[in-house]
């Protein structure tokens, strides 16, 4: 992969509120220790997986209160901080850790404002550009969570909002409430559940943000899809994943996550890779789930 940011370039750009961003991404959720839970085993190589993205031209960096928990933030702010100009760094809030691999949906007004400030205070920043509830928690009244994003956005604490995992009715609600600029949902080769939000996303000029982007599922296995493609194309099962979402739809901001400068600059050869007609939709007809 050439040292320089054009490949990365080369996925398009996408605006998130007032900031417009390169739409192949970088997830931060690796940079934590087993279950995404603690310091990560080598925390001098995760610095260098942060620095090394920002050299290859990763503009958009997702992050959460809950990776480490804070250890993902602290990572990134080590890293970076001061930010260069161009990177947008987003965050979420809603989700409490008891352990590895241990989630729990938290809504409260009171602890998403808490949480708000402690990103604001880890990351080092005034302004929080992307500000996404992590998961809608069912019992607390779903207004009061929104209303809370809202009256942050109001305050000039965080800048445009997100959710994540939630349909198209609980989009439509929230966007009476407070503009949507982003949806976080789990969707990639193998998992398409979330057709219709991403559908939904395409139509509205709102970013999709797939999590776990790389799983292709039996797609990837010895003979599948994406193991002719790989064959034809020369490159990775991974970076074709990548390169179909990128694919799918020009809302469509990917972000891959790793804890290895190898892998991640594997991930950012998907930037330049393109997948012609016929093969995007071999790959979108081949559903796995």
């Amino acid at each position: 992969m050439a040292d320089t940011a054009t490949q990365n370039h080369a996925s398009g750009t996408f605006t998130i509120g007032d900031r417009t961003v390169h739409r192949l991404g970088f997830g931060a959720m690796r940079l934590t220790g087993k279950g995404i839970w603690g310091d990560p085993a080598d925390r001098t190589e995760c610095v260098r997986v942060v620095r090394r993205a920002v050299e290859l031209g990763v503009d958009f960096i997702d992050t959460a209160d809950s990776y480490g928990p804070h250890v993902s933030e602290e990572i990134i702010r080590e890293a970076l901080h001061p930010y260069p100009e161009q990177v947008l760094v987003a965050t979420k809030a809603g989700l409490v850790r008891t352990g590895p691999d241990e989630w729990h949906p938290v809504g409260r007004p009171e602890y998403l404002r808490q949480q708000a400030e402690t990103s604001l205070r880890r990351l080092g920043v005034e302004r929080l550009d992307l500000f996404q509830l992590h998961r809608i928690d069912e019992h607390v009244p779903f207004e009061e969570q929104i209303g809370l994003l809202k009256d942050l956005q109001d305050e000039g604490k965080i800048g445009a909002v997100g959710l994540s995992e939630v349909g198209v009715d609980q989009i439509d609600a929230a966007r009476k409430i407070v503009p949507i600029s982003t949806v976080q949902n789990l969707y990639n080769l193998s998992t398409r559940k979330s057709e219709a939000v991403l559908d939904y996303c395409d139509r509205e000029g709102i970013g999709f943000i797939p999590w776990f982007p790389i799983n292709a599922g039996k797609l990837a296995e010895r003979g599948g899809l994406v193991d002719h493609i790989a064959k034809a194309t020369g490159a990775p099962p991974a970076q074709i994943a990548l390169a179909w979402l990128l694919a799918r739809s020009k809302v469509v901001l990917p972000i891959p996550g790793t804890s290895s400068v190898d892998h991640l600059e594997e991930n950012l050869g998907a930037a330049g890779l393109q997948l012609s007609d016929e093969q995007v939709t071999e790959l979108t007809d081949a559903v796995d789930d």
